[in-house]
């Protein structure tokens, strides 16, 4: 029972809390709703043979509202 409460503890103390709170905040509707659209577009990118669409503006369009819910907390 001891070495498993050691194994949380050190568990918990590799998690880095800027990611902590990047996976939080990606739960929040906006980034629920941004990360979707990504989503569709690499689906519909990768649906093509040959292609000049790319997905840059929907990936900084998630990262946005990700990054500017973490600065908020």
């Amino acid at each position: 029972m001891f070495v498993f409460q050691e194994e949380e503890e050190e568990e918990e103390e590799d998690l880095d809390p800027l990611e902590t709170m990047r996976e939080k905040c990606a739960e929040i509707e906006h980034c629920v709703h941004t990360q979707a659209r990504l989503e569709q577009c690499e689906t519909r990118v990768n649906a093509r043979s040959s292609t000049t669409e790319d997905c840059t503006e929907e990936l900084f369009d998630f990262l946005h509202a990700r990054d500017h819910c973490v600065s908020e907390k």
